[in-house]
C-alpha cells in the first residue's frame, strides 16, 4: 500500500490512492453555471450579485443539513459516487446536471408555413431577377471597334 509522507513530516495513514476520490465525493455535488452570467468580453463571464446569491444559497442549502437543497435540471445535481464512477471521475457539471427543461411554445406547423411562404417569395424574386440579368446581358456589345 503507498503511503506519503506529507511536507511537514507527518506519515498519512490514508493509503494515496483513495485520496483523490475523498476529493471527488466533495466535489460531485455540481453546479453548473454556464446559463448565468453575461460576456463583458470575448473570454470573460461576470456574474450578477443575483447569480452569486443564487449560487452561494444553492450551496448552504446542500452543506446545511437542514437546508432545503433540491436539484434543479441545468442548474444543479447531488450525484452519487457510483455515477461518479461510471463516468470515470470526470467532474465536468454537465455531465450530471442535464439540460434545463424549457417551455417548448414551438408552433411547427406555423413555422413551416411561414418559412414556405418565404422561400416562394425569394424564388419568384430569383425569377425577376435572372430575367433582369437576362436582359442586361443583351444590351451588351460585344463587337468593338
Amino acid at each position: 500500500m503507498n503511503k506519503e509522507v506529507s511536507k511537514n513530516g507527518n506519515n498519512n495513514e490514508e493509503p494515496l490512492e483513495k485520496r483523490p476520490w475523498k476529493a471527488a465525493d466533495k466535489l460531485r455535488k455540481n453546479i453548473d453555471d454556464r446559463n448565468m452570467g453575461h460576456l463583458i468580453n470575448r473570454r470573460t463571464k461576470v456574474l450578477s450579485e443575483e447569480d452569486i446569491d443564487d449560487i452561494a444559497e444553492t450551496y448552504h442549502n446542500w452543506r446545511n443539513p437542514d437546508g432545503n437543497y433540491e436539484d434543479i435540471k441545468g442548474f444543479c445535481n447531488l450525484t452519487p459516487i457510483e455515477r461518479v464512477k461510471e463516468l470515470d471521475y470526470v467532474l465536468t457539471p454537465g455531465r450530471y446536471v442535464g439540460l434545463a427543461e424549457e417551455e417548448d411554445d414551438f408552433d411547427f406547423k406555423e413555422r413551416f408555413t411561414q418559412l414556405k411562404s418565404e422561400f416562394e417569395e425569394q424564388l419568384k424574386e430569383e425569377c425577376q431577377l435572372n430575367e433582369r440579368i437576362t436582359q442586361n446581358l443583351t444590351k451588351i456589345d460585344l463587337n468593338e471597334n
